[in-house]
């Protein structure tokens, strides 16, 4: 299941200047369970400022999230306690033992979920395929080796851009475009008659 849910503006995401819409992908339940179960694109690092728009959206989908964890290498300050509609949701952090690029959910009487977190700063096309791979519910990727693979297929897009870029600078595109090519003068010459066949 992927979901963009739009949510009406309060005066603080008014506040922030942000969209309303909480960038969100959740993988459908697959035969067996993948090592993620969607991605989060949060608008900044501020978890007191993210949460409570994610878990309004998760509570009804997953029951209520008591707590979350984060890996504190993306996060610049991780509150203990983030309040939220209704309830307060606790606050961990786990150094070595936690992808720095996930978001770990538990539900008092559901279970858990992981969650990619994607960049704020993400350009749109990598993070919707960071968001489209993370969903898939048969996904055996970390989420540090799919940031990994985003790196490299932008690192690859781009040299293919200067490559392109080299090629039409070059007389490459419009080399192929038949109105772009300049005009040769027809030339025809006289033959000579041949005597028609014996």
């Amino acid at each position: 299941m992927t979901a963009t849910i739009s949510l009406p503006p309060t005066a603080e995401a008014e506040d922030r200047s942000s969209s309303s819409s909480l960038r969100l992908s959740l993988a459908p339940v697959g035969p067996a369970p993948a090592l993620l179960d969607g991605a989060w694109w949060p608008r900044s690092r501020d978890l007191v400022a993210e949460l409570p728009t994610l878990t309004a959206v998760l509570d009804p989908l997953w029951g209520r999230i008591t707590r979350v964890t984060v890996n504190p290498t993306h996060w610049p300050v991780v509150p203990r306690k983030v309040p939220v509609a209704g309830h307060v949701v606790k606050v961990g952090w786990f150094l070595a033992e936690q992808d720095p690029h996930e978001l770990l959910l538990l539900s008092y009487r559901m279970g858990r979920w992981n969650l990619l977190v994607v960049p704020p700063r993400t350009a749109p096309d990598s993070a919707a395929w960071l968001m489209a791979a993370a969903s898939d519910p048969l996904g055996t990727s970390t989420a540090s080796r799919l940031m990994e693979e985003a790196a490299r297929l932008r690192t690859v897009s781009e040299a293919d851009r200067g490559v392109e870029a080299v090629w039409d600078s070059e007389g490459g595109h419009a080399a192929g475009d038949p109105a772009a090519r300049p005009r040769i003068p027809a030339v025809t010459a006289a033959l000579p008659l041949q005597p028609m066949g014996r």
